[in-house]
C-alpha cells in the first residue's frame, strides 16, 4: 500500500497540556459500563416485542446475565494479581464480543426498526425478530473478520515523508516502525516472528519500536519477544517504553530489549550520518513513567536533546500522540507514536479522540512538527480489530533537495 506524505491539520496544535476529557469519564465507566453493554443488547434482542417462546427468552437472558456477571470476573482474576491467562483470555473475548453487540444493537435496533415501521414492512413482532437477526448476523459476521483481522500479519504501510530540515545525504532514508505489539495472553510467538520476517523485507536504515511490547513482565513473554532479536536494520534499532510496560515490571523489558540488540532510548539520542548529515534519532519514556514511582523513569524531551546541535533535524519516539505539544515545543520535526490503535474496534475512535491529538496517519502540529500515529501492529486485550487495522510502517525521509534519486 502506498500513501503520499499529505498532512492533516490536527486540533489544539501546540497547546499546553490539558486536563484529559477522556479520563474524567473514565471514573465512571467501570460502573455502567458492564451493565450498558450486557443489558442493551439483552432488552433489543429479546424484550422489545419479539414475543420470543418463553424458554428462548429465559435462555438468552440468562446467557446475558452470565456474561454481565463472568466478564469482570475473568477480567479481574486474567489482568489483576492473579494474572491467569485463561481467565484474561475470557474476560478479553466477552468484552470485544459486547462491544461489538452493544454497538449493532444500538445502531441496527434503531435505525432499521426505523426503516421497517416507515416503510410499513411487517407487524410488529415480525420487525421486532427482523432486528435481532440482522443483529446478530452482523455482529457475528465483524467478530469472525474482526478476530482473522487482529491475528493475521500486518499489511505493509509505505508513506514519504518530506522534513523541510532533512539533509539531501538522509534523503531516501528508510525508517520502519512497528509498535504495541502487546503480547500477551494468547501466545503469539508463531506471529512475532513472521512480523519480524516481514520487517526484514522492508531493507530498513532505522527499525523503531515505540512501545506497549507486552501485557506481562519480559520473563513470562520472553518467549514471544524474542523473534525481535532477528530484526534487521542496516544502522539502529531503537526502542521507547509504553505505558503497559509500566503496569510490568518496565525496567524487564528495558533490559531484555537491550539484550535482544535494541537500544533503548529512555531521554536520550543518538546520532544517525549518511552522506555527509547528520539525524537526530531521540527517544523518551512514556509520559506515564513518572507515575510508576519506578526510579528513573519519567518523560524528560530537553535530557532527550541535551547536547544535540539545534541546527540539526530530530526525529523523536514517543509512544504517545499526546507528547506532541512538548515535541512542537522542543522543535522536533518528526515524532513516531503509537498507542491509540486507530480504537481497534470501531467506534471506540471517538473515545480515543477525546484523550489523544490524533489518532491514526501523519499529521501535522504547530509550523514545523510532524506526527505519525501507527494504529499498532498487535492488538490489546479483546482479540479483535474491526475497521482500524494492525499495521507495519514503512517511512522514507525526504529531503527537499535530494542528491539522487533511491
Amino acid at each position: 500500500m502506498t500513501d503520499t506524505s499529505d498532512t492533516r491539520p490536527a486540533e489544539g496544535e501546540a497547546r499546553a497540556p490539558r486536563r484529559s476529557r477522556l479520563r474524567r469519564v473514565m471514573r465512571y465507566i467501570p460502573l455502567i459500563a458492564p451493565i450498558l453493554l450486557w443489558a442493551v443488547p439483552c432488552w433489543v434482542l429479546l424484550h422489545t416485542g419479539q414475543h420470543w417462546p418463553l424458554p428462548v427468552t429465559l435462555i438468552g437472558t440468562a446467557l446475558f446475565v452470565l456474561g454481565l456477571v463472568g466478564m469482570p470476573l475473568a477480567m479481574a482474576r486474567g489482568h489483576g494479581r492473579r494474572q491467569q491467562d485463561r481467565a484474561a483470555i475470557v474476560g478479553d473475548t466477552l468484552l470485544g464480543t459486547s462491544w461489538v453487540l452493544f454497538t449493532w444493537s444500538v445502531l441496527i435496533g434503531g435505525l432499521l426498526r426505523l426503516f421497517l415501521t416507515v416503510a410499513e414492512v411487517g407487524e410488529g413482532q415480525d420487525r421486532a425478530r427482523t432486528v435481532t437477526w440482522a443483529v446478530l448476523a452482523v455482529s457475528a459476521v465483524l467478530l469472525g473478520w474482526g478476530y482473522a483481522e487482529a491475528r493475521r500479519v500486518p499489511r505493509v504501510r509505505r508513506l514519504d515523508v518530506r522534513l523541510p530540515r532533512l539533509g539531501a545525504g538522509l534523503d531516501g532514508l528508510r525508517v520502519v516502525l512497528i509498535t504495541d505489539t502487546h503480547y500477551g495472553p494468547l501466545d503469539r510467538a508463531r506471529w512475532s516472528a513472521r512480523v519480524c520476517e516481514t520487517v526484514n523485507t522492508l531493507e530498513a536504515d532505522l527499525v523503531c519500536h515505540t512501545g506497549d511490547i507486552a501485557d506481562g513482565t519480559a520473563e513470562r513473554r520472553r518467549a514471544q519477544a524474542l523473534p525481535l532479536g532477528t530484526v534487521r536494520a542496516t544502522r539502529d534499532r531503537v526502542y521507547v517504553t509504553g505505558n503497559h510496560e509500566y503496569y510490568s515490571e518496565a525496567q524487564g523489558w528495558v533490559d531484555l530489549m537491550e539484550e535482544l540488540g535494541w537500544e533503548p532510548l529512555r531521554n536520550r539520542h543518538l546520532l544517525l550520518e549518511r552522506g555527509g548529515d547528520t539525524l537526530v534519532v531521540a527517544g523518551v519514556d512514556d509520559v506515564t513513567a513518572e507515575s510508576s514511582g519506578l526510579a528513573g523513569h519519567r518523560a524528560h524531551l530537553a535530557g532527550a536533546l541535551e547536547g544535540a546541535d539545534p541546527d540539526l533535524p530530530v526525529l523523536l519516539l514517543a509512544h504517545q500522540p499526546t507528547f506532541v505539544d512538548r515535541a512542537v515545543a522542543g522543535g522536533v520535526d518528526l515524532q513516531l507514536s503509537g498507542h491509540t490503535h486507530g480504537g481497534q474496534i470501531w467506534p471506540f475512535h471517538h473515545l480515543v479522540r477525546l484523550d489523544q491529538p490524533a489518532l491514526a496517519g501523519l499529521s501535522r502540529h504547530g509550523a514545523r512538527t510532524l506526527l505519525y500515529t501507527s494504529r499498532g501492529t498487535g492488538f490489546w486485550g479483546p482479540p479483535f480489530r474491526v475497521f482500524a487495522p494492525s499495521e507495519i510502517t514503512l517511512l522514507v525521509l525526504r529531503s527537499p533537495h535530494p542528491t539522487t534519486s533511491p
